[in-house]
């Protein structure tokens, strides 16, 4: 019998990101389409953030920070589009918008948080030595 079941000699630990991607997807979703802001927001920061991690922890990338920043513009993106698509607009800095369209702010909002974390997190991990 081994001493770790569950594990293989090939792999000797376990990954979390596939528990958080599974954990990001669905609060993400639930944030949207409910209209929960903060839930919206905060799970796809944790989609975005797991996704980068797994593709680090596998060796696709050296860094998650491009990868992170670049995710989190296409949701700046997305997020303006589905705003002014489902009739949003900005009248001298007053937003007037809807359900739908607030939902489509959230989404940019998310991104707009992600790339000034990418940047911070960036910076911060460049000034550590060692890492």
């Amino acid at each position: 019998m081994t001493e770790e079941p569950g594990l293989s000699d090939q792999y000797r630990k376990s990954s979390p990101w596939p528990l958080l991607i599974a954990l990001g997807l669905p609060l993400s979703e639930i944030g949207i389409f409910l209209g929960l802001y903060p839930v919206a927001v905060g799970g796809l920061l944790l989609l975005l953030g797991s996704i980068a991690g797994i593709l680090r922890e596998t060796e696709y990338v050296s860094s998650p920070w491009p990868v992170f920043a670049g995710m989190s513009a296409v949701l700046i993106a997305a997020g303006i589009g589905v705003f002014f698509y489902v009739g949003g607009s900005v009248d001298g800095g007053a937003v007037t918008a809807d359900g739908l369209a607030l939902r489509g702010l959230s989404i940019a909002t998310a991104g707009v948080i992600g790339v000034v974390g990418a940047v911070v997190g960036r910076s911060r991990t460049r000034a550590q030595p060692g890492v």
